[in-house]
């Protein structure tokens, strides 16, 4: 798998894009693909909002770290794993479980290939030097170095 250095500035400005179409009641629109997660900052106390890619599984969302454990949100988690999710119309409150294992994340990667071919095939491309159709092992040597989570909803949400 080759390295590629990622654009993080950029990434910075799509997230305000999504953050406005929310804002100005756009969210079922891009909340097919995209949600808005809450956390508390680790360092500040703050409320911290972050626009992610996600897949609902079941009730459960859930939600891959492009940086893996090194996200200032996925930090945020493992100081405080209460968070809200913003889906389309809906706010739910829920508690993030953090994901390092391979297996798990190699299964979450072979439904986001499953549900979205094209983007993430692509992204498995130029992103990862992998094929647009990896194998499981190669999904699971590429998870080794992933985390992911997953949040489950509050009872009653």
């Amino acid at each position: 798998m080759k390295t590629v250095t990622f654009d993080w500035e950029r990434m910075k400005n799509i997230q305000k894009i999504h953050r406005v179409m929310y804002a100005v009641g756009l969210g079922p629109l891009v909340g097919k693909v995209i949600l808005l997660l809450t956390t508390t900052g680790r360092k500040s106390g703050q409320p911290r909002v972050t626009p992610l890619q996600y897949e609902k599984i079941g009730e459960k969302y859930y939600l891959g770290s492009a940086r893996g454990s090194h996200s200032d949100w996925y930090r945020n988690l493992q100081a405080d794993p209460r968070c809200e999710v913003r889906v389309k119309n809906l706010r739910i409150q829920g508690t993030a479980e953090l994901v390092t294992e391979s297996s798990r994340i190699a299964d979450f990667l072979e439904v986001r290939l499953q549900r979205h071919p094209l983007m993430v095939g692509l992204l498995m491309q130029k992103a990862h030097g992998l094929p647009r159709r990896p194998s499981r092992e190669q999904l699971e040597v590429l998870s080794a170095s992933e985390a992911m989570v997953v949040i489950t909803p509050h009872p009653g949400q």
